[in-house]
């Protein structure tokens, strides 16, 4: 993200600066607009679409005396709608966070450009990253996923999920589509792009792949783990750009790294390669939300496990970098170390120099006299 340069003059209407400097109030009218639209008859069906979860299923159940209703949902085409006004409100928070929190850090800190750059990207990433951890851990408690692990395949397909797991699956959508517009928006450097389009496009395909496909109890533990290791890293890289001194946090990190990838790897051969492949109904079957057939279960192990190899490779790039840099650090400091011992010497033989030689004794200057 690049540095937003504030300045009085006001740039002409509609022109890039102007979309630039205004988005979080333009898109704050966009969704105004569709909470208006919930105040007239005529157009609340349409505003609903886009406010409300979509896909509602009532079931009575009788765990007390009474029959009690439960309301659970399930994925359908007008999610489309609902993830759009999410995204929109993923914009507005990420303009609150940036001027009300981080660019007032940066005006006290005064950071370098690159480090204004990452500052930026690990105070937005470490909130969401907080809130979604928090949110998903919470899911998985109330739903026992953890506890009973037989839950992650038992029962597949998973058509019908609770209020909390679908809004959890529509926000986790929003934000990442959210990221792509923010490119513009943050004048994102150009060589920063590349990388980051990469990561935003493996979050939507991983996320979207398990809400479309009914892997929805899996996939909320995969990003649940993921997302805590990533937490760490950015709340390290915030302790860092506040302290260089304190670099405990990335080695915590790079350990847990580690250990996220082998569970990772480990519950998704257990779920896809074990589970689904000992449930009776392995009939493809589009209407009832059924894949659970032979190439699906090995196209989606095939997909997590060339994106677990791809993070490995990187973190494996990003290790030997910082070991680079250390090394060459401690070399430079090495080679300083006898040149500044070398100087001290010189002067002090210089001080002698002039203490001998080129300051007149009184005698001398008696001598001189006479």
């Amino acid at each position: 993200m690049g540095i937003r340069k504030k300045t009085n003059k006001n740039p002409p209407v509609l022109s890039h600066e102007f979309v630039i400097q205004n988005h979080a109030d333009i898109v704050s009218c966009v969704a105004m607009v569709f909470l208006l639209g919930l105040m007239f008859e005529v157009t609340s069906k349409f505003a609903v679409l886009f406010i409300t979860v979509q896909y509602n299923v009532t079931i009575s159940t009788n765990e007390g005396p009474e029959e009690t209703a439960v309301n659970h949902f399930h994925h359908g085409i007008k999610d489309l709608a609902t993830v759009f006004f999410y995204m929109l409100v993923a914009i507005i928070m990420h303009a609150i966070i940036q001027e009300y929190v981080l660019d007032k850090i940066n005006r006290k800190k005064h950071f370098s450009k690159t480090k204004h750059s990452k500052f930026n990207e690990s105070g937005q990433l470490s909130a969401f990253y907080l809130f979604s951890f928090a949110w998903g851990a919470n899911i998985l408690l109330s739903e026992n996923f953890l506890s009973n692990p037989v839950a992650l395949w038992e029962g597949y397909p998973h058509t019908l999920m609770p209020f909390q797991m679908k809004f959890f699956y529509i926000c986790q959508l929003g934000y990442w589509l959210h990221a792509l517009p923010e490119l513009y928006f943050q004048k994102a450097k150009k060589e920063d792009i590349p990388r980051q389009l990469v990561y935003i496009f493996l979050y939507l395909v991983h996320i979207a792949g398990a809400y479309i496909l009914n892997l929805n109890r899996l996939g909320l533990v995969l990003l649940v783990l993921h997302y805590f290791v990533e937490l760490l890293f950015h709340v390290s890289r915030l302790i860092y750009f506040s302290n260089e001194n304190r670099q405990m946090g990335f080695t915590i990190w790079a350990v847990l790294y580690v250990i996220g990838r082998l569970l990772t790897l480990s519950l998704s051969v257990l779920t896809v390669g074990f589970g689904l492949s000992t449930v009776e109904n392995q009939a493809f079957n589009l209407a009832a939300g059924n894949f659970n057939i032979f190439f699906v279960r090995m196209t989606v192990l095939s997909a997590i496990c060339f994106t677990q190899a791809f993070m490995m490779w990187k973190f494996i790039n990003f290790q030997l970098r910082r070991w680079r840099e250390h090394a060459d650090a401690q070399t430079l400091k090495k080679k300083q170390a006898p040149a500044k011992n070398k100087s001290k010497k010189d002067k002090a033989n210089g001080v002698n120099g002039v203490s001998s030689h080129g300051a007149d004794s009184p005698r001398s200057r008696k001598e001189k006299s006479s």
